[in-house]
């Protein structure tokens, strides 16, 4: 699904005034140029109630100089000197101290733009607490504009009397020596500051004085305090300093607070940009180099960890807080867990998602938000959000009210880990149960998803397991739930789990959570599907969970899916034959031409494990895997393809293959377990052609 180049989200670091440049034109474009600029200025319109004073002023003194560059403008002036220059192969008409003023006056008009839409699209909140840094910078633009007019060389450019008096009048205006801060935008800005103590206090906020500050503000119902948190997320983009990011936190807690207690729990956006950025990318074929090898999704913010393989920051962040010092993707034992950022491939996915039409955000603002130590006022608001929204939830009769109320923990469970645990400790899960077999399916996806994003806390996977019901609820969702996306979110929440090694074993042994996963992998649509394969992968690790799949059926779930999803398969084909043994690799006989065919026509990731796949099974087969492999036409040559061209592993995975079957070929046997698979029946079958 394409969008609009509008559903791009706004910059999000303000420029510095080096930044601006002036435009290399003629001396008249360049007046056309700055009575354009002006009069964009002096059609904006002024905030009504934050720096009021101070954009009103902006914007009339840019409606006067569009006055004034229109005269000169209008005017047929010739400066006759000797010292005239070229610009852009015109003659200049001005003298060179005018063109100097103009070219500074353009900038210093730019700036005053970019300023009055900063004003305009940023964080309300946050414009309140920065009010006297807005409001210095507003006076050193006038300031600039004031010097600039007093230099500009009015008797050369032989001005008339209006002309003059309006240049007089423009200075005039420009002449205040202090910055001016409204004294109601400073009385509510420690109102605020007061609540703020309050809160750390542990003192509930007035709910009157509560909302007569959100009326103030303009946030005056459940969708504007939305934008506001967002706009609060995106500044923390802006900021280089901690304190500053720690404050932010602390602004987005308090308008969360707000936002519950005064107009209630929301429900999600269909037309929010994140959720349109989810959709775009579920509609395209992402490139695999593109693609979390953990999430499977499109990476937003990829980093290195100290094997060299790249994962999503968020995913491999949640793969560490589950316990595991290993390399996901080669196992092997992390020697650090540092995280180097992968910029190089974040700039080629942004380009390709822009290609696409897909917005890009990056998670880096809430793997910053997350890594911020959060304030005291932070946390106490947190706290005080969770326990108004589980008391209320707890009294609810409507499953509107209790829809919108889940709706804002799923939410507020998705932000840190800090939200996680004091959802957890107020009690929240024994109310999710009941809410799991609801039969309105927006809240049984709000419910579970709930689950999911509280059990990214370690501690919180023990309260999950050993809570009365939650489990049981969770895998019923993954069997028969109302929607996809539940029983989506069900196998997330099941992967999720199995990060503890005893809950792996756990979840491996329950038949019902194996045959979930089993249908939903072959059933569901492809954001589902993968959330039943990474379940699945995880579960493969343990050898004795293996063998629970293998009974399940995993084998014939990978033959199903490996036309449409490839590298997923040959995945999670891999783990099983290396942990599953003879019985492995004997469910796996019949997909040899199916690998073949991956190890021709798949990517450089699924062609390794394709690669690596093949290579345990003839060594653990026997000669007749060997055999059945050697009679793929063609397969010698797709090989000595990957040996030249495939990824490091891949190589020497298809070298390998190359020298077993170039030794079961001479009769030696040396590497092949020859009559390895003496107990296992399998057919010969013919000479097997790949397709073209």
């Amino acid at each position: 699904m394409a969008v609009s180049p509008e559903s791009f989200p706004p910059r999000k670091r303000r420029p510095s005034a080096n930044c601006f440049v002036a435009p290399n034109l003629s001396d008249r474009n360049l007046l056309k140029s700055l009575l354009l600029l002006s009069s964009e200025i002096s059609t904006l319109q002024p905030l009504l109630f934050l720096l009021k004073r101070n954009t009103s002023s902006i914007i009339r003194k840019s409606k006067l100089l569009s006055v004034l560059f229109e005269e000169i403008l209008g005017r047929d002036f010739t400066y006759s000197n000797d010292s005239n220059t070229s610009r852009g192969g015109h003659v200049t008409g001005f003298p060179p101290s005018a063109v100097l003023c103009f070219d500074e006056l353009y900038i210093v008009l730019q700036r005053m733009k970019t300023l009055l839409e900063d004003c305009r699209n940023c964080s309300k909140m946050w414009l309140l607490m920065q009010i006297d840094v807005f409001c210095n910078v507003f006076h050193e633009l006038t300031l600039e504009l004031s010097t600039l007019l007093d230099i500009l060389p009015s008797k050369k450019l032989k001005l008339n009397d209006d002309v003059q008096e309006l240049l007089i009048l423009i200075t005039k205006q420009c002449s205040e020596k202090l910055a001016y801060v409204d004294p109601k935008d400073r009385h509510l800005r420690s109102q605020v500051v007061e609540m703020f103590d309050r809160i750390e206090r542990e003192i509930v906020p007035d709910q009157c004085k509560l909302a007569e500050i959100f009326e103030k503000l303009t946030l005056r119902d459940s969708t504007s305090c939305r934008d506001e948190i967002e706009l609060l997320e995106e500044e923390i983009q802006s900021q280089t300093d901690e304190k500053a990011k720690s404050d932010i936190i602390a602004l987005i807690g308090f308008v969360r607070y707000a936002k519950c207690v005064l107009y209630g729990g929301s429900t999600p956006r269909t037309n929010s940009r994140r959720r349109r950025a989810a959709e775009a990318a579920a509609d395209v074929n992402v490139p695999a180099d593109f693609r979390c090898p953990i999430s499977l999704d499109l990476m937003r913010d990829p980093v290195v960890v100290s094997t060299g393989q790249t994962y999503d920051r968020s995913s491999i962040t949640l793969w560490f807080e589950s316990g595991h010092t290993t390399c996901p993707k080669t196992g092997q034992t992390l020697t650090h867990t540092d995280l180097i950022p992968n910029s190089a491939l974040k700039n080629l996915i942004a380009m390709w998602c822009r290609e696409q039409k897909i917005p890009f955000e990056s998670t880096e603002m809430n793997v910053k938000s997350n890594g911020v130590v959060t304030n005291k006022t932070a946390l106490e608001a947190t706290r005080m959000t969770v326990s108004f929204l589980v008391n209320k939830l707890k009294a609810s009769q409507v499953v509107e009210s209790a829809n919108r109320l889940v709706h804002e923990l799923r939410v507020l469970a998705k932000t840190d880990s800090d939200s996680r645990a004091c959802i957890a400790e107020a009690a929240a899960l024994p109310l999710m149960v009941k809410l799991l077999g609801s039969e309105y399916p927006s809240l049984q996806v709000n419910a579970v998803t709930t689950i999911l994003n509280l059990s990214i806390l370690e501690a919180n996977k023990t309260r999950i397991m050993e809570t009365d019901g939650v489990l049981n609820g969770v895998i019923e969702v993954l069997r028969s739930g109302a929607t996809w996306e539940a029983k989506g979110n069900a196998a997330a929440t099941i992967f999720s789990l199995s990060g503890v090694p005893a809950y792996k074993k756990r979840l491996a042994r329950k038949t019902r959570v194996v045959k979930g996963l089993m249908d939903l992998a072959c059933e569901g649509p492809t954001n589902s599907k993968r959330d039943a394969l990474v379940a699945i992968l995880n579960l493969a690790g343990d050898r004795e969970a293996v063998g629970k799949l293998i009974e399940g059926g995993v084998v014939e779930m990978v033959a199903e899916i490996m036309d449409g999803l490839p590298e997923e398969a040959v995945t999670i084909l891999e783990v099983v034959v290396k942990k599953g043994g003879l019985v492995a690799v004997a469910a796996a006989y019949p997909l040899i031409k199916k690998l073949a065919i991956v190890l021709r026509d798949g990517t450089d990731r699924a062609r390794e494990s394709a690669a690596a796949t093949l290579v345990n099974m003839c060594r653990k087969g026997g000669s007749e895997m060997v055999a059945e492999l050697a009679g793929v036409q063609g397969i010698e040559r797709v090989i000595w393809e990957i040996m030249g061209m495939g990824t490091g592993r891949g190589r020497r995975k298809a070298a390998t293959l190359l020298r077993v079957l170039r030794r079961w070929a001479a009769g030696l046997d040396a590497e092949v377990a020859s009559g390895a698979y003496s107990d296992v029946n399998m057919n010969t079958s013919t000479r097997i052609v790949l397709p073209g």
